[in-house]
């Protein structure tokens, strides 16, 4: 959604912008491009995988871009320390990239073998291995069904605990697929694999991604001035969820921190879900700082 993020974020030349989330860099470049010849940049990710493309994909840009290495909810202490406030544009992509799912090592697929890991930075001690090898089954259950919203939860929780222990991503994809329909695969007719709902929640719970979703847009305020943009990108209903109430709250009252630009979510057009269908299940929600 390469083009809605630099429409809500209205770049302009001579800007300043954080992208929170930069993965491989393709909306940083995008923001870059658009702000030339003296715009700046502070590309952020925790994922050093990640951060390591990106500064090679941006390394073009000389000292109008800067990196960090930090979850994106810890934003406000690498932009005050590095002087880089307040700015005119705050992006927030949320989710797993596309990198992260197709490199097994990490865990986030079950396409192929890999660990149950699933964490965005190796510097986080939870794992995916710990939670379906030691949650009570109950906890395991709760779990699946309220980040994951898997009405089979009960029954998938179940099966894992009886498969004990799970090393790896296939390990768990074939007790979801036992316990959706006695060990047969998604539906021909279905695209979605039955173990999709259980790697979500697994994965949230692992990055702790709704906490920190919430501890971003309490603090993003502080790093706008009067008049810019923050834009958030998210893949999941429950994320979206909670970005649309705080926007909405925040924009109401004597005085409101953001004015809504987007009344409607903005979906990706289906020429782009045609191109990438991965970002079919994209949100973009923006507002502008008063």
């Amino acid at each position: 959604m390469t083009a809605e993020v630099l429409e809500y974020l209205s770049v302009r030349p001579g800007g300043r912008y954080i992208d929170c989330t930069t993965g491989a860099g393709g909306h940083s470049a995008a923001i870059l491009d658009a702000s030339a010849p003296s715009g700046t940049l502070l590309a952020n990710d925790a994922d050093p995988a990640a951060l390591a493309i990106a500064r090679e994909r941006l390394a073009g840009y000389g000292d109008r871009v800067r990196f960090s290495e930090r979850y994106f909810d810890e934003i406000a202490d690498v932009a005050g320390g590095a002087d880089f406030v307040p700015v005119d544009g705050l992006l927030c992509d949320l989710g797993v990239s596309s990198m992260q799912l197709d490199t097994p090592d990490r865990g986030f697929s079950f396409r192929e073998s890999g660990p149950l890991d699933m964490r965005m930075s190796p510097k986080a001690d939870l794992t995916a291995a710990e939670i379906v090898n030691e949650y009570e089954e109950g906890d395991l259950a709760d779990l699946l069904y309220q980040l994951g919203d898997e009405w089979r939860s009960r029954r998938i929780a179940r099966q894992i605990v009886a498969r004990r222990p799970l090393a790896t991503t296939t390990d768990l994809a074939k007790a979801v697929e036992q316990a959706a329909g006695k060990g047969r695969k998604a539906s021909t007719s279905s695209r979605v694999h039955p173990a999709t709902k259980t790697f979500l929640a697994l994965r949230m719970a692992v990055n702790q991604e709704l906490r920190r979703l919430g501890d971003f847009l309490a603090l993003a305020r502080s790093l706008l001035g009067f008049g810019s943009r923050l834009v958030i990108i998210s893949f999941h209903s429950m994320e979206d969820r909670i970005v649309k109430h705080f926007l909405r709250e925040a924009s109401h009252g004597e005085a409101p921190a953001y004015e809504v630009l987007t009344r409607k979510v903005v979906r990706p057009s289906t020429a782009e879900v045609e191109r990438n269908p991965r970002c079919r299940s994209a949100r973009l929600r923006a507002a502008e700082a008063r």
